[in-house]
């Protein structure tokens, strides 16, 4: 694709519109995917050991899929708990119109794929979701992370999946660093080269800190 990227916001490449066959929620269904998104041939390896690894979704409230491309997670989400409402946030427009597509043909109408910046300032999310665009740059990626992870209900998780050769690891370290007071960070599962990671609010930021056994 030379220099388009899944994440860039208008993918020059050519639409290459799809259809594959994958399961999710233990459902076998055909999904619409195209040229200039992320893995659009198939489940990628790191959004399978995610899924594999986090538990059911909260039945209702506001559920975060974040970079979803077009849209595992959130379409998982969304058949998990039909009563919740899932965001599938992404800066690349032809991601969300898959999303899009795919949440239209599933009769799955709790879904809303937008852009960063259109989903309302006043929500906060159950749980996050998210295989994030590790190959944005690290400033970016620790940007993305201060900007969503704070927008966790009380009591609530976010799960991120992050490949272990593409610095899993010190991503952990700056996780619990940059979220010290009120949170907790956790590496939960290992898979195919992927770490499953844990990042739990357990209160206000401005509240007394909780001290964990």
């Amino acid at each position: 694709m030379g220099s388009d990227h899944y994440f860039s916001a208008s993918p020059a490449s050519a639409e290459n519109l799809r259809r594959i066959r994958v399961t999710l929620a233990d459902r076998d269904l055909e999904v619409s995917t195209a040229g200039g998104v992320f893995s659009p041939d198939h489940v990628d390896s790191g959004t399978g050991v995610l899924l594999a690894n986090t538990p059911p979704p909260p039945p209702g409230g506001n559920l975060l899929d974040l970079g979803s491309g077009w849209g595992p997670i959130a379409l998982t989400l969304a058949i998990q708990s039909p009563h919740a409402a899932v965001w599938a946030v992404d800066v690349n427009e032809r991601a969300l119109d898959l999303v899009r597509r795919n949440a239209l043909a599933l009769g799955l109408d709790n879904v809303n794929a937008l852009l960063p910046e259109d989903v309302p300032g006043d929500i906060a999310f159950r749980t996050i979701r998210s295989n994030p665009p590790i190959r944005v740059g690290k400033n970016e990626l620790h940007g993305l992370l201060e900007r969503w992870i704070p927008r966790l209900e009380e009591r609530s998780d976010a799960w991120l999946v992050v490949q272990r050769n593409l610095g899993s690891d010190s991503l952990q370290r700056w996780l619990a660093a940059t979220f010290e007071r009120g949170y907790s960070v956790h590496r939960v599962a290992t898979g195919r080269g992927f770490r499953v990671i844990k990042v739990r609010r357990h209160g206000s930021p401005l509240s007394e800190p909780i001290t964990l056994p």
